[in-house]
């Protein structure tokens, strides 16, 4: 599988409910930052992940402009996603505009994160009080 493919795969399995923490790094230097935490450690990740996965359903994830540029030994990646969800504890629809960005390397049946960044994307001229999503 190539680097494209796995954030394809990491994709499909986000909307699939399916388990994420294979598609990282099993290392303590593994990060992933997310809307609302900041996970270091492979065993932080899994965890988070987890929970997230018990707390949400019926992920709908919009891949916007992927790019990935391949370097021998590693990968860079970046995209805008739109995503939307359910949250099964608040019993409310979720959805934001993001940012991802990270760096995969080559893995015994691939390749995996060793990190991963998401961040809500929010346009200057909406800091005005609100969540930024009305746009």
């Amino acid at each position: 599988m190539t680097p494209e493919e796995t954030v394809e795969a990491y994709y499909d399995a986000l909307r699939a409910g399916e388990a994420l923490a294979p598609f990282f790094v099993e290392s303590p230097a593994t990060v992933k930052v997310g809307l609302e935490e900041r996970l270091v450690g492979y065993a932080e990740v899994a965890r988070g992940l987890r929970e997230q996965t018990r707390t949400t359903e019926d992920w709908t994830v919009e891949s916007r402009d992927l790019h990935v540029v391949e370097r021998e030994g590693g990968a860079a990646v970046g995209d805008e996603v739109a995503l939307s969800w359910y949250d099964t504890e608040a019993f409310a629809e979720r959805a934001a505009r993001t940012r991802w960005s990270g760096t995969l390397v080559p893995a015994d049946d691939g390749w995996a994160f060793a990190g991963m960044h998401v961040s809500q994307a929010t346009d200057l001229d909406e800091l005005d009080g609100t969540d930024g999503l009305d746009g």
